[in-house]
């Protein structure tokens, strides 16, 4: 899936509809809490991802890391935007695991939260201030 001509607010449309349409696959038989997650490449190549739980819950594997290890896997390592929308209704920000996960590849990452009345926008910078990277492994 590409989205590399469309103008910003068609792309986060374009985001969140393939991320709506993920979520519907999500796997959460115990939360009943669905997410989907859809991530732009700086290529326009857009990766989706949906949760898919575990009976041991910490086992878990989030929307936004299930999109994340999707691109890498398939050879993309640079990323613009990543638009995340659940079952409750209410925009939802990323767990501290995948936003320490989305740092590794994209700090500069747009972090756009979508919900049904409202959308909530946030640079990932913002979302995890003095975050560990590979810089301070230098």
């Amino acid at each position: 899936m590409t989205a590399a001509t469309e103008s910003s607010d068609s792309q986060v449309e374009t985001l969140a509809a393939a991320a709506i349409d993920v979520m519907s696959r999500a796997y959460a038989p115990y939360s009943k809490f669905r997410v989907g997650a859809a991530l732009l490449c700086a290529d326009g190549t857009i990766f989706t991802g949906c949760n898919v739980e575990n009976a041991s819950y910490g086992l878990t594997l989030c929307a936004e890391r299930n999109a994340l290890v999707k691109a890498v896997s398939e050879g993309h390592l640079e990323f613009l935007k990543i638009v995340i929308v659940c079952s409750a209704g209410e925009p939802v920000a990323p767990c501290g695991a995948c936003r320490q996960c989305l740092w590794e590849f994209a700090p500069q990452l747009e972090v756009i939260m979508v919900g049904t009345s409202r959308r909530d926008q946030a640079p990932l910078k913002k979302l995890l201030p003095g975050a560990f990277g590979p810089d301070q492994l230098s």
